[in-house]
């Protein structure tokens, strides 16, 4: 059985950065699409950043744009979301996803439930505060 593992999470400063760890075990990560999800309390889940490796296109939300990027380490099977000048509405808890069935970057992050992707991740928390 396959599972994504998140990592990285935590309390960090407005103006900070956090590099969020996503671990694929059982399954090659770099044959998925990947997304990155949020939910703050009493607000609903949101797509944040989303990359297809079916048309190589990515979505990413404006709130986050020119902040928060993807990157992979396929050795380690691992992808990472980059946050870069968090601000204090970026608090929530973060969860990525893996999807092999969506073919658009903005479609997998239109995906907010959880069964709608092939994993998905047990969530980590990220707070910004001063």
């Amino acid at each position: 059985q396959g599972q994504l593992v998140e990592s990285g999470g935590g309390l960090v400063q407005p103006g900070g950065s956090l590099r969020l760890s996503c671990a694929a075990s059982g399954f090659t990560l770099e044959d998925y699409s990947i997304g990155w999800f949020r939910q703050a309390p009493g607000k609903e889940r949101e797509g944040v950043l989303c990359v297809s490796t079916k048309d190589g296109s990515t979505y990413s939300r404006n709130a986050v744009k020119g902040r928060f990027a993807i990157t992979r380490d396929n050795a380690k099977n691992t992808v990472y979301l980059q946050m870069n000048d968090l601000k204090p509405e970026d608090t929530a808890v973060y969860t990525c996803a893996a999807n092999s069935v969506v073919l658009t970057g903005k479609g997998i992050c239109s995906q907010t439930i959880s069964a709608l992707h092939d994993y998905w991740g047990q969530g980590i928390q990220v707070t910004v505060s001063s």
